[in-house]
């Protein structure tokens, strides 16, 4: 299949530009704002009133904006092409041409919302809950911008579906954006919901925390079979294993791990109760 022609950029009127891309972010931030503030306002939810006000909500987007955009930046340059990047410093900047790491601006939301629920003294894991059940909501749209900038494509394929992207060169690939966004965007997001609508997940902190990371790390371990990895770094040992499954697979297990342990202290903690 021959790739849509999607231009990168929406609108361009001299030297401004509005790219698909940048639109990707803001409406995985706002969304994923406005469901936050949702959880936060459903009291059957929680024990009670929920811990996260909605200015608290509204104040933490800024913090949780600059937590993804930093971190996933910085930790594109420090992992997948630190080499380029010190040759042409002022590129870091570039943040619209793309490259972007997942990991990095994970960790960059959890150190903004470390201190910010230390600022305004919330409890760290009610607010990281929230965050993590919205987090697909952004994971979606940011693929979808993948897909139409032609980037981060698949390996070769002959699955009827396989396409020709404009910068991977004549073969068709597997389009692994679409894959991302369905397993990490959407099958993730129905999962976390499930749990804090049928389950209760937000009344037990932690749980929908360490579920997000275990199952984010899943998914993108699945789709790296499908995935090209980055020219820069290749397969890693032995030539199946990439970058993406190394930063994944320690994700799974501690998330797992973590969502068992929270799950554990809260069924003790209503043990106690009784």
């Amino acid at each position: 299949m021959p790739f849509p022609d999607i231009d990168p950029v929406l609108i361009e009127i001299g030297p401004f530009a509005i790219r698909w891309y940048a639109l990707a972010y803001i409406a995985g931030l706002i969304l994923g704002w406005r469901y936050v503030i949702a959880l936060a306002e459903t009291p059957r939810l929680w024990n009670g009133a929920s811990p996260i006000s909605r200015i608290i909500a509204d104040d933490a987007l800024l913090w949780a904006a600059l937590g993804v955009i930093l971190g996933g930046r910085i930790g594109y340059v420090l992992v997948y092409n630190p080499a380029y990047f010190a040759a042409h410093p002022l590129e870091i900047l570039y943040v619209w041409q793309g490259g972007m790491s997942f990991h990095g601006g994970a960790f960059g939301v959890l150190v903004a919302m470390f201190l910010f629920a230390r600022a305004r003294n919330i409890p760290l894991l009610s607010m990281l809950d929230l965050v993590s059940a919205a987090v697909p909501i952004g994971i979606f749209f940011g693929r979808i911008a993948n897909f139409i900038n032609a980037e981060l494509w698949g390996r070769a394929t002959d699955a009827p579906w396989g396409i020709i992207f404009p910068t991977g060169g004549p073969l068709p690939r597997h389009p692994s954006q679409l894959y991302e966004a369905a397993l990490e965007g959407i099958l993730l997001f129905v999962v976390l919901r499930v749990l804090t609508h049928r389950f209760d997940a937000l009344k037990k902190p932690g749980v929908v925390t360490g579920t997000f990371i275990c199952g984010y790390g899943l998914a993108r371990i699945a789709v790296e079979f499908f995935r090209e990895p980055d020219q820069q770094i290749g397969y890693i040992f032995g030539g199946w294993f990439t970058m993406g499954m190394a930063l994944s697979i320690p994700m799974a297990l501690a998330g797992a791990a973590l969502a068992w342990h929270f799950a554990q202290k809260a069924a003790a903690a209503k043990t106690k109760r009784k």
